[in-house]
C-alpha cells in the first residue's frame, strides 16, 4: 500500500547526461581535417626541403631532325614557294554564254589552241549580213565605173557637160567608198566572231577551271551571276622558288650563287638550283627582300605554290650529295660520352632520361644519330657536369 502512494512527479529522465550524438560527429570531422592538412603541410615541407638540397637545373631542347648532307656548306638557309613567272588567268574579250570548254586541269595546251567557245549565232550573222552588204556594193561598182568612162569620152567630143562627168565621177567615188565600209563592216565581224573562240596565250598547262558550259563570261564585268576568267594557266618550264631573305643577310647573297632546293612534300628530294634574280626593293612592312631561285632541272613533282627549303651554299652544288638521304642529327653539344659509349639525355617526368645511341659522321655543328632516337624526339641541348641519369630538370 505504500508503493501505491509514492510520489512519482520526481521521476524523470535526465538528459544532460545522454551523449549528444551530432557534437561527435562535428569532432570527427574536425580531426579528419586536421589530419589532412597536417598532411599537406608536411608533403609541402618534404617538397620543399628537396628543392632546396636538390633544385631542378634548368636545360634547353632541341628536336633531333633529318637535314641535307649540303647544309655543312650553307651559309643561309630560307623558306619560299614555287611560283610560276609566267601565269595568266584566259579570258575573253567578248561577252558572252560559255557554250564549248575543251580542257580540264592538269592539261597540256599549245599556243593558240581552242580552249573555249562563247555562243555566236548573233555574231556570225551579222557578218553574213556584212558581207552581203559588200557583195551589193561592189556589184554597182563596174556600172559606176562604166559610166564615168563613158562621160570621160563624151566631154571630150562635146556631147556631154562637165557637170554630168563630175556627177558620174562622185558617183563612182560614193560607190568606192561604201564598198570600203562595207569591207570594214565584214572585218569587224569577223573580230567579234575571232573573239568568241578563247585561245592559251602561250604553252601551258591548265591549273585551274574558272567557269563551266552554260555559265555567263563577262570579262570587264564580272559579278555573281557572271566569270571573268575560263582558265587559269601557266608556263611549267618557268618555276621558280621565291624566297623572302632578312635585309641583314642579303650581303650574303649573290646572283649565280649555287643553291639546294627541297620541296616539303618530298624531303628526301632534292634539286640543284641557283640564284636567278634579287629583287631590287625591300618589304618594309616584313624587312625582307624577295630573291628567285632557279631550277636547274627538276621533274613532273614540282608543282606551283609548293612550299620548298632553300640551301644558299658556300661552293658548287655537289651532284652526288643530291642522291645522299637526308640523315637524322642533333647538335654535337647533346652527345654525352662516359665508358666509351654515347648517351642522349630525353626529358621524361621532369627528370633526365639517359638514352644510349650509335653515332655517325660530323656535318659541321651536328652529329648523325644511327640508333636509339626518332626524328622529333626532344633531347637536352648542351650536356654539362650537372646532367646525370634521373636529375630533376626544368626546361627553358
Amino acid at each position: 500500500m505504500e508503493n501505491k502512494n509514492a510520489d512519482l512527479s520526481s521521476l524523470k529522465i535526465n538528459r544532460a547526461s545522454t551523449p549528444d550524438s551530432s557534437g561527435g560527429k562535428s569532432k570527427l570531422i574536425k580531426i579528419l581535417i586536421s589530419i589532412i592538412v597536417l598532411a599537406l603541410v608536411i608533403f609541402g615541407i618534404i617538397s620543399l626541403w628537396n628543392n632546396l638540397i636538390s633544385p631542378a637545373t634548368e636545360v634547353s631542347l632541341v628536336t633531333a631532325s633529318k637535314i641535307s648532307p649540303s647544309e655543312s656548306d650553307a651559309i643561309l638557309t630560307g623558306s619560299g614557294y614555287v611560283v610560276a613567272q609566267r601565269k595568266a588567268s584566259v579570258a575573253s574579250k567578248a561577252t558572252g554564254r560559255l557554250v564549248y570548254l575543251g580542257v580540264v586541269e592538269g592539261d597540256a595546251v599549245k599556243k593558240g589552241q581552242t580552249i573555249a567557245r562563247l555562243e555566236d549565232n548573233d555574231i556570225k550573222a551579222q557578218l553574213k549580213q556584212a558581207k552581203a552588204n559588200l557583195q551589193f556594193n561592189e556589184a554597182g561598182l563596174t556600172d559606176a565605173k562604166n559610166n564615168y568612162d563613158r562621160q570621160k569620152k563624151l566631154v571630150k567630143s562635146g556631147a556631154t557637160t562637165q557637170m554630168q562627168l563630175d556627177a558620174a565621177d562622185a558617183n563612182y567615188q560614193r560607190v568606192l567608198a561604201s564598198i570600203e565600209v562595207a569591207k570594214a563592216q565584214v572585218t569587224t565581224a569577223e573580230v567579234a566572231l575571232e573573239n568568241t573562240l578563247i585561245r592559251a596565250p602561250f604553252d601551258g598547262t591548265v591549273l585551274t577551271k574558272n567557269a563551266d558550259v552554260g555559265e555567263i563570261v563577262s570579262p570587264l564585268g564580272a559579278s555573281t551571276t557572271s566569270r571573268a576568267a575560263v582558265v587559269t594557266m601557266a608556263d611549267m618550264s618557268s618555276l621558280q622558288v621565291e624566297v623572302d631573305v632578312s635585309e641583314s643577310n642579303i650581303q650574303r647573297i649573290k646572283v649565280g650563287q649555287d643553291c639546294e632546293i627541297t620541296l616539303d612534300a618530298y624531303p628526301d628530294l632534292r634539286y640543284p638550283g641557283h640564284v636567278d634574280k634579287i629583287v631590287p626593293t625591300a618589304d618594309r612592312s616584313k624587312a625582307t627582300v624577295l630573291v628567285k631561285v632557279a631550277f636547274k632541272n627538276y621533274d613532273s613533282k614540282v608543282l606551283p605554290e609548293m612550299s620548298t627549303k632553300v640551301l644558299f651554299l658556300k661552293n658548287a652544288v655537289k651532284e652526288n650529295t643530291l642522291s645522299e638521304k637526308p640523315i637524322l642529327v642533333v647538335p654535337f653539344t647533346a652527345i654525352n660520352k662516359n665508358n666509351g659509349k654515347e648517351y642522349v639525355f630525353k626529358v621524361i617526368d621532369e627528370r633526365a632520361k639517359e638514352i644510349e645511341v650509335k653515332t655517325g659522321k660530323i656535318i659541321g655543328d651536328y652529329t648523325e644519330i644511327i640508333s636509339g632516337i626518332q626524328e622529333g624526339d626532344k633531347v637536352i641541348q648542351k650536356i654539362t657536369d650537372q646532367i646525370k641519369d634521373g636529375l630533376l630538370v626544368k626546361t627553358i
